[in-house]
């Protein structure tokens, strides 16, 4: 008797062919370019600040970090749309940061607030908030904080926000006939004071952490703080800014005479091995996507015959 076709080859009727896990796709085109060339207009607004600062047009160079920023934010956002999230991006976007809100605020800094008056102790503090703000950047890369919702330190953006905001302010009060003369160390000890605040360990909130509202309450809120900004821009702006620079170490004095505590990242969040970048959309790696060693027992052998050891 002859076997059934059916049953000649067994097991190939309902064999289905495996496919792995899909994953996203990386975009093709010119979408993973976009993230790139909004990173390097964040780069050139910084430059532009610092050319106009040097030629002696602080105010026109302040506008040019708020560029910055608006560029720093959407490159971020870019890469996450574009599915473009790189290194090769959050280091590219660290290094026009060091430049739009390192160098530049603290140039702009120098010259409006006569730092030059005060010899070697002008160029030394403007370059402590250079400094700080570098180092502030690479410990970003390196964790994003130790505490949920919080950043460990003043965020450099808002740092030099904080100079432009001020600049902003004077300007406003001089147009307004009102005479602010001070000496030069006082704007120098303050820049000094908020690079500093960068490199502290003192936990700032974040946007991550602020409260959801959605419906009609979203839109009374988003029109009252609208509406109140751009009511006198130069006051509101540096009022935002001394307010949030100044939360900081308010609310650890706070916490330390409740002794309430905030709560802590676990390994996993905290990002300790892995970059974690507001502008690029860079994420800590979790234990599961880490590598790790194999080790082979002491006393037994590996497959080349020697003792075992970490491999």
């Amino acid at each position: 008797m002859e076997p059934n076709e059916t049953q000649s080859k067994p097991g190939r009727r309902g064999r289905r062919r495996r496919r792995g896990p899909r994953g996203r796709r990386g975009a093709t085109g010119l979408a993973p370019l976009i993230p790139h060339i909004l990173t390097t207009g964040n780069l050139a607004a910084g430059f532009y600040a610092i050319a106009k600062a040097s030629t002696g047009d602080p105010v026109q160079a302040s506008w040019a970090i708020l560029v910055a920023g608006i560029f720093d934010v959407l490159d971020g956002r870019a890469a996450r749309l574009t599915n473009s999230v790189s290194k090769f991006g959050q280091e590219f976007d660290s290094i026009a940061d060091t430049v739009s809100f390192g160098v530049a605020p603290a140039i702009i800094a120098f010259h409006f607030g006569h730092f030059m008056e005060l010899g070697w102790s002008g160029w030394v503090m403007a370059f402590l908030f250079t400094a700080c703000a570098s180092l502030r950047l690479a410990r970003y890369n390196v964790t994003s904080g130790k505490y949920r919702g919080r950043f460990d330190g003043l965020p450099s953006p808002a740092a030099a926000g904080m100079v432009v905001s001020t600049v902003w302010f004077v300007t406003f009060l001089r147009d307004a006939g009102i005479s602010v003369n001070v000496p030069a160390m006082l704007p120098a000890f303050g820049v000094a004071a908020v690079g500093l605040l960068m490199v502290s360990p003192i936990p700032y909130r974040s946007n991550k952490d602020l409260p959801k509202f959605t419906g009609f309450y979203a839109i009374v809120i988003t029109v009252v703080v609208f509406t109140a900004l751009i009511a006198i821009p130069p006051v509101s702006f540096f009022i935002v800014g001394v307010v949030y620079v100044t939360s900081g170490p308010l609310a650890m004095l706070y916490r330390l005479r409740t002794g309430k505590e905030l709560e802590l990242l676990s390994v996993m969040e905290s990002g300790d091995d892995g970059p974690e970048s507001a502008a690029d959309g860079m994420s800590p790696q979790s234990p599961s996507q880490r590598p790790s060693a194999k080790v082979t027992p002491i006393g037994e052998k590996g497959r080349d015959g020697k003792p075992g050891r970490p491999s």
